[in-house]
């Protein structure tokens, strides 16, 4: 009975009984793998060398250390790799979006600011405007068809009729070369019938003042012959435009002599000028004269 018993022996039988329920744990971690290598058993008790400790207590505060699994090891370093590529994908995501945001306030910026639409034409020109057979001894004259190349001749007919943009107070009006005493209004277009009436001006170029070419043609010698002496305009002549609020003086540049396809001279410019042209030689017609000015005011 436990009553008969001595402190030193139910002493004893307690040690005896904890180092029985670490047998037991330490066999079951065995079969469950968990610990490959322990500690050899303690002495058994009794033996005079051997003092009763508590050893059960003693395995629980400090436990053996388990073996590293490599397999354990490899799924913890594909998770790793996996966390690094979420966080770098994150911030791509975060990068773009961003950029994102940006390109959607400078549309937004542009639309509550838009900038002032610059005419363009319809068509790019195949042929340099006021093109004509010489006049007969009547005056009688038509457009001449064979300077257009054959290919190109349905285009140019089928675009013949196309509808003028309606009058604005920026466009030109009229136009004054003091130096060959042009005087003359300016219509908007440069067709066959359009010419008839004054200096055209050329759909697809800006109004004066404004960045960019802005293309006038007349005949010289028909339809009151107003450009027959372009070619006695010399650099520093003064070409004056005039529109509905007020006038724009050119500088004549230079002239040249073309041939009726040298359409690259109705170009656009990145500064305010404008290009004069018409038939040359007088009464001849199978060339352009063309003249460049810059604005001056």
């Amino acid at each position: 009975m436990p009553e008969e018993l001595s402190v030193e022996e139910l002493r004893r039988l307690l040690v005896e009984k904890r180092r029985g329920a670490r047998k037991e744990r330490l066999e079951h971690f065995r079969r469950t793998g968990r610990v490959v290598s322990v500690a050899p058993d303690l002495p058994e008790l009794g033996s005079p060398s051997t003092p009763i400790v508590d050893t059960a207590e003693t395995t629980e505060a400090s436990p053996l250390p388990v073996p590293a699994n490599p397999r354990r090891k490899l799924m913890d370093r594909i998770l790793l790799g996996v966390e690094v590529l979420a966080v770098i994908g994150l911030l791509g995501v975060l990068l773009n979006g961003l950029g994102l945001l940006r390109t959607l306030n400078t549309e937004v910026v542009a639309a509550l600011n838009p900038e002032t639409a610059t005419p363009t034409p319809l068509v790019m020109a195949v042929i340099l405007p006021s093109g004509h057979v010489p006049p007969d001894a009547q005056g009688n004259t038509q457009p001449n068809e064979a300077e257009i190349p054959a290919h190109l001749l349905p285009m140019v007919q089928s675009l013949a009729n196309i509808p003028v943009p309606t009058a604005a107070p920026d466009q030109a009006v009229r136009i004054q070369i003091p130096s060959i005493n042009v005087d003359a209004p300016i219509v908007r277009g440069d067709g066959w019938e359009q010419l008839k009436k004054g200096v055209g001006q050329y759909v697809g170029s800006p109004d004066p003042g404004q960045d960019g070419n802005v293309v006038l043609s007349a005949h010289n010698d028909v339809y009151g012959e107003l450009f027959r002496y372009l070619d006695r305009l010399v650099p520093g002549d003064q070409i004056v435009i005039y529109t509905q609020q007020r006038q724009y003086v050119y500088i004549v540049d230079r002239t040249v002599l073309v041939e009726p396809t040298a359409v690259e001279v109705m170009a656009s410019s990145g500064s305010p000028t404008v290009t004069l042209i018409s038939c040359y030689p007088y009464l001849v017609d199978t060339q352009r004269i063309v003249v460049f000015a810059r604005l001056q005011n």
